[in-house]
């Protein structure tokens, strides 16, 4: 009878440790792929070529590379203060929009990065660390299964939107005449880079 109970305890044994070792690999393959960040600096290694339609001249240009210095002026510091933030240049709650550094939370999680580069490359394109090779941008879809993200309208709208304490529903107006807060078509043109 003593047998029989240890034959019984060997293969549920045996069951609980495999699955203690191979459950979380299985976790591991289930889990989203995570790449680093790696700065405009390297991104304007490739991207302040003609041929590619001078896309780092394009974005600095626009307000998004100057978002962080937006945080310094006079008008920012008037908005802070009535959210309760006493300095917008160090604070989460204006850098989530305002720097990669946050990647749209109110911790700064790309640490690598400068807060001075406001809203580089990466908060729209994703992280570079994979897709940042020639070899990989020479095909679209490897570069995006290396992390590569074509922005869309929901990609702005992280942080064009209502939540943001400047947000105005009458700032863009659409063909039609109507005025909405954020007109895609419109601010798309405002920051289109794209090959010539």
């Amino acid at each position: 009878m003593r047998k029989m109970h240890i034959k019984h305890l060997v293969i549920p044994l045996f069951l609980l440790i495999f699955m203690a070792i191979f459950q979380p690999i299985e976790v591991l393959a289930r889990a989203p792929m995570r790449f680093n960040y790696v700065g405009v600096d390297l991104c304007k290694l490739c991207h302040k070529k003609k041929e590619l339609g001078d896309q780092y001249d394009v974005w600095a240009n626009t307000a998004h590379s100057k978002a962080f210095y937006t945080l310094g002026t006079p008008e920012a510091q008037e908005v802070a203060t009535k959210v309760g933030v006493i300095n917008p240049q160090q604070s989460g709650k204006c850098l989530r929009c305002h720097s990669t550094c946050h990647v749209f939370t109110e911790e700064e999680v790309a640490t690598d990065l400068r807060l001075e580069d406001g809203v580089q490359c990466e908060s729209c394109h994703g992280p570079g660390e994979e897709y940042m090779y020639a070899e990989v941008m020479e095909n679209l879809e490897d570069a995006k299964d290396m992390g590569l993200i074509m922005p869309t309208e929901e990609t702005c709208r992280k942080c064009h939107n209502p939540e943001s304490p400047t947000w105005d529903t009458e700032k863009d107006i659409t063909p039609e005449g109507k005025r909405v807060g954020f007109y895609f078509p419109l601010r798309w043109k405002m920051i289109e880079h794209h090959k010539h």
